[in-house]
């Protein structure tokens, strides 16, 4: 008889740190010690608190094990499960603390999770993802046997509108008003898609959720298939993504073997296929149409709108296209009903949003928490706050699409329509944390920067436009911009939104703005000050030695590679400038803080 699970981490996250060693060394561990009846491994996908991987959970009594080593294995084997000793040190410390835990954390209880309202990644880190009797166990493929049994189309799309959802892509058009568009157009075949194309830097919620959780990607298609009166879906999915591509064909091929793809799925007559097509990591297919236009096998660039895709979308066929969030919300909403899911949220941002936190906090990792949660609740508790006893700057959502809240703005509620009233958007879901010691005109610069490599070129507003406000930044962080030149800026990003064909050009200019209309400060000190207040912009800084600090060691004289720093030994060092490559090898090595950026 089962005893005991060890649930190991199978996220791409924990398997780039050596997860697969680790199972295997559990697996070895386990049967020298005669164990193999009494536990049982499973790998799981991502549990979200990336930070502390690899990670390993002992249940029934949920014992949090962080940053396990293949070495560790044999010891929580012969202690914990064999002795039912926990081994302290490997215990998770908690948010805020260095002081080792005392007894048994579970991860529920941990302050990452606390907070958290786990709808979309409720089955992430608890379930084998590559075994549909377990997602079955959690009421799997119970909602699409509801609706081909219980509902009509129509009473599908009702539920879906009542709830509130709206789509976790970006815009955050009405999931429900989506379906009903599409469902009354007439058509020889129509579509349903699934956009996997996560381009964000920062990004990969989609990705835990197709690692962790596969099959209810596959059972909201088919329900969104069924409402709208679709036979045929498509996932598009980055092939960055190896393990992600790897455990939907294998759920896609399980829900096949079951009888809940294919043909009759029921008994009700309802046929419903998936496949699965790879994107080339083009930025711009995540946008509908040219994502749509990639799957055709064509170069992925943005069709003019209207015609909408509810009209004319994949092959010229009404399709319905949402991203895998929106679909994970699907099943637990025709489960638990239009009203629980409205439960949640604000009146107008109803339900979970998830975030991919990452950036300088303490604890990186994939969060979901109920929409209009405030941001200080993210970053500080959540998150952990800033490392190093830095002060919070800014926080920046949406990818390079979206803008940044400044630090008063800490207490706003996080949902659709703040964010785009502070000049930012929800996006898909990346949430970036900065310090003090950020500068937020190469923020703006680095995005930007972005934006131009994955511009389709399409459209002039987007390809020059864009390009045109890269050689503004770049002049203003040289040091030769002019105030006239920020006025310049704001018009050319007004008229790049206004005039481009598709949502990248369109929000492109979206982290310049919110930088200007936030940080304003820090473009004139750039402009009028020819300095870089955050000593970011190599072009505006330099280093110093406080003599006082010195303490004429020559480490820093030693790792200088063009021999600018001079001194003797126990006597303060000095820096010439004219020949410093402001490399700041110098700045790193120092320990005693004696070396400044200036």
């Amino acid at each position: 008889m089962i005893r005991a699970h060890v649930l190991i981490c199978g996220g791409t996250g924990c398997t780039s740190s050596g997860s697969k060693s680790i199972q295997k060394a559990f697996a070895d561990s386990i049967a020298a010690n005669g164990l193999e009846d009494e536990v049982k491994i499973v790998q799981t996908g991502c549990f979200g608190l990336c930070a502390l991987g690899p990670v390993v959970i002992v249940h029934p009594d949920g014992t949090f094990y962080s940053r396990v080593q293949e070495e560790d294995a044999d010891e929580i084997v012969r202690e914990h499960l064999l002795k039912g000793r926990i081994v302290e040190r490997l215990v998770y410390k908690d948010t805020g603390s260095d002081a080792p835990v005392e007894g048994n954390v579970s991860l529920n209880d941990t302050a990452f999770y606390k907070t958290q309202n786990r709808v979309v990644l409720r089955n992430c880190g608890v379930i084998n993802p590559e075994n549909i009797d377990e997602y079955i166990a959690m009421d799997g493929y119970a909602a699409l046997g509801k609706v081909l049994t219980e509902m009509t189309p129509e009473q599908v799309i009702q539920v879906i509108t009542d709830s509130g959802l709206r789509g976790r892509g970006g815009g955050g058009f009405p999931t429900g008003r989506k379906w009903a568009l599409t469902a009354p157009n007439k058509a020889p075949q129509k579509y349903v898609v699934c956009n996997a194309d996560e381009g964000d830097p920062g990004a990969f919620m989609d990705r835990s959720v197709l690692e962790g959780d596969p099959h209810c990607i596959i059972e909201a298609m088919a329900i969104a298939g069924y409402a709208i009166g679709a036979t045929e879906g498509y996932v598009y999915v980055r092939a960055e993504y190896p393990i992600a591509v790897s455990r939907l064909q294998i759920a896609i091929d399980q829900a096949h073997e079951y009888g809940l793809l294919g043909k009759n799925i029921f008994g009700s007559g309802f046929d419903f296929d998936l496949h699965i097509r790879l994107g080339a990591g083009a930025f711009v297919c995540g946008e509908e149409t040219a994502l749509m236009t990639s799957i055709e096998g064509n170069r992925g660039e943005p069709r003019p709108r209207p015609p909408y895709p509810a009209v004319k979308g994949l092959y010229g066929m009404p399709t319905v296209e949402n991203n895998v969030e929106t679909f994970a919300n699907v099943p637990q909403i025709i489960l638990r009903g239009a009203e629980w899911f409205a439960s949640m949220g604000t009146e107008r941002s109803k339900g979970t949003k998830w975030f991919a936190l990452g950036g300088k906090i303490k604890h990186t990792g994939l969060v979901e928490i109920p929409m209009g949660t405030p941001l200080r609740e993210i970053v500080e508790n959540i998150g952990g706050g800033i490392p190093n006893g830095k002060k919070f700057k800014a926080a920046q959502t949406g990818g390079p699409s979206g803008g940044c809240i400044p630090a008063h703005l800490i207490d706003t509620p996080v949902d659709y329509d703040n964010l785009i009233a502070m000049g930012c958007m929800m996006g898909s879901g990346g949430l970036i944390v900065m310090d003090e010691d950020t500068c937020m005109v190469d923020i703006a610069k680095f995005f930007l920067e972005f934006t131009v490599d994955e511009s389709c070129g399409k459209c002039t507003p987007c390809r020059v436009g864009t390009k045109r406000l890269l050689e503004m930044l770049e002049k203003i962080t040289r040091g030769e911009g002019t105030m006239e030149d920020l006025d310049e800026m704001e018009k050319l990003c007004h008229y790049i939104k206004e005039n481009s064909l598709c949502g990248l050009g369109q929000t492109a200019p979206n982290p310049v703005l919110s930088t200007l209309r936030y940080f304003r400060d820090e473009y004139e000190a750039h402009v009028r000050d020819k300095k870089c207040p955050a000593g970011v912009c190599k072009s505006l800084m330099h280093y110093e030695i406080v003599a006082d600090k010195c303490k004429g060691c020559t480490a820093c004289a030693r790792v200088c590679p063009v021999g600018a720093i001079t001194g003797v030994v126990k006597n303060p060092h000095s820096i010439d400038t004219s020949a410093c490559i402001k490399c700041g090898a110098c700045f790193e090595k120092c320990r005693f803080g004696a070396i400044v950026k200036c």
